[in-house]
């Protein structure tokens, strides 16, 4: 959360009492791996000499090519603030490299960054996200396993004694700005157990690391009290599943390319370009920002979450809203992301679909400023709405034929991400459900 030299990482882990350091990753599928090491190993790491085996990481590399190394961005440097009781540990996210010092094509970190080279190739100099990350709280049960039971009844802005993940909550923003979170908002969400905490823009390498480090103290948190907090986008029937709004804005010299005082909505003619580009591809990029079986029960009508293509300067219906605030605030607000997503790869694709209006100097459909839940498919039609994919199968269809998309993810990331995911469908498709024999076990 700083800049920092190698000298200060050293003396940080002197002064701090530091006894181990996690060097952090992501694999293709968004999960936090780590390598943890005594800080008597810390200049080893400095030198970028630590070693894994990539083999044994979801969609990497083959046995025969295992040994990855692991490179700590130096300013990823964080101590967590729980780790006080039993020896302090450290982290440091790490990019990964080949043998041969490249950067390795599965690194999720490392793609982001080649699609920013890509932006910045086009004039614009940084790529800013402010994500609105949503989660449930569950109860423990004896074994310390998440039961299906909610930790409270409350609703939207609720507060204790109905919202009882208050206290959690409060902790969990406690420890964040402990390690140099700015948080600018905390409040039980629409459903029961559901909340919502929200967190500074970034810029997008910045960001995607943070989400990462949000899940992880979110998650340890609410273990101490209890509770198991889960990002699953759709964990229960009958009420809203968690989002992971992505509020997206491009920069040029520090500047806001998105604002013009003088243009129509105060947005530039790159806004809409952006925005061309964003609806364009929509359909491409849903198997990667809602990559789970589990993500398309809820993209669907009467529980806030965006199930068509569509935007909007106020409406809260369509995929893509933009948000009142203007001038360096002036944004576009993706809503259909969830949390199963892995940032690093949402980010790159909604870049690089937004860079494909700029570059092909598209134009947006007309804005739909009403209430597409309450529009038939005629209206829709007439309107020029489409649906978003309706499940995971249909999803990754679609990705393979998008170039856009597929560059935007690199051959190795592409492969291995449509190979995982296929086997996620097929099992689930292959599974008898509880569902199915509640309806069908007496009837037939």
């Amino acid at each position: 959360m700083g800049k920092y030299t190698r000298e200060d990482i050293q003396r940080l882990a002197k002064e701090q009492d530091v006894k181990y350091i996690r060097l952090q990753f992501t694999d293709i599928l968004g999960t936090i791996k780590n390598v943890e090491i005594p800080v008597s190993q810390l200049d080893k790491a400095l030198d970028n000499k630590m070693m894994f085996d990539g083999s044994s990481i979801e969609g990497f590399v083959r046995i025969e090519e295992s040994d990855m190394n692991l490179y700590p961005d130096l300013d990823t440097w964080v101590v967590f603030p729980w780790t006080a009781e039993k020896g302090k540990v450290a982290r440091l996210i790490c990019d990964i490299y080949t043998p041969e010092g490249e950067p390795f094509p599965g690194d999720p970190r490392a793609n982001l960054k080649r699609v920013l080279g890509e932006m910045k190739e086009l004039g614009f100099t940084d790529f800013n996200l402010g994500p609105e990350p949503e989660f449930f709280l569950f109860k423990l049960d004896a074994n310390g396993e998440p039961t299906l039971e909610l930790n409270d009844n409350g609703g939207y802005f609720d507060l204790a004694p109905t919202d009882l993940g208050e206290n959690c909550r409060r902790d969990i923003v406690l420890e964040l700005e402990e390690m140099g979170f700015e948080i600018e908002a905390s409040h039980h969400e629409v459903a029961p157990g559901q909340h919502e905490i929200d967190f500074k823009y970034a810029d997008a390498i910045t960001a995607c690391d943070n989400i990462q480090t949000f899940k992880l103290v979110v998650k340890t948190i609410a273990r101490k009290h209890g509770l198991h907090a889960t990002f699953m986008p759709k964990p229960l029937f009958g009420v809203n599943g968690s989002g992971m709004h992505m509020n997206l804005s491009l920069f040029k010299d520090g500047q806001n390319a998105f604002f013009d005082e003088s243009g129509e909505l105060k947005l530039s003619e790159t806004a809409y370009q952006f925005i061309a580009g964003t609806v364009k591809n929509a359909e491409a990029f849903t198997a990667i920002c809602n990559p789970t079986v589990n993500s398309y029960k809820r993209l669907v009508p009467g529980y806030e979450a965006p199930c068509y293509v569509a935007w909007s300067g106020q409406n809260r219906s369509p995929l893509i809203r933009i948000p009142a605030s203007r001038g360096l605030s002036t944004r576009v607000e993706v809503r259909s992301v969830d949390p199963a997503a892995n940032p690093y790869l949402a980010m790159a694709v909604l870049l690089a679909a937004g860079l494909d209006g700029i570059k092909n100097e598209m134009a947006p459909p007309a804005p739909v400023d009403r209430n597409i839940y309450a529009m038939d498919k005629e209206e829709r039609e007439a309107e020029g709405v489409r649906d978003l994919p309706s499940n995971l199968s249909i999803a990754l269809d679609v990705l393979k034929k998008n170039d856009t998309i597929k560059n935007a993810l690199g051959e190795h990331i592409l492969e291995h991400f449509i190979e995982a995911k296929e086997i996620e469908w097929d099992m689930f498709r292959t599974q008898v459900h509880p569902w199915e024999r509640e309806q069908y076990m007496s009837m037939y």
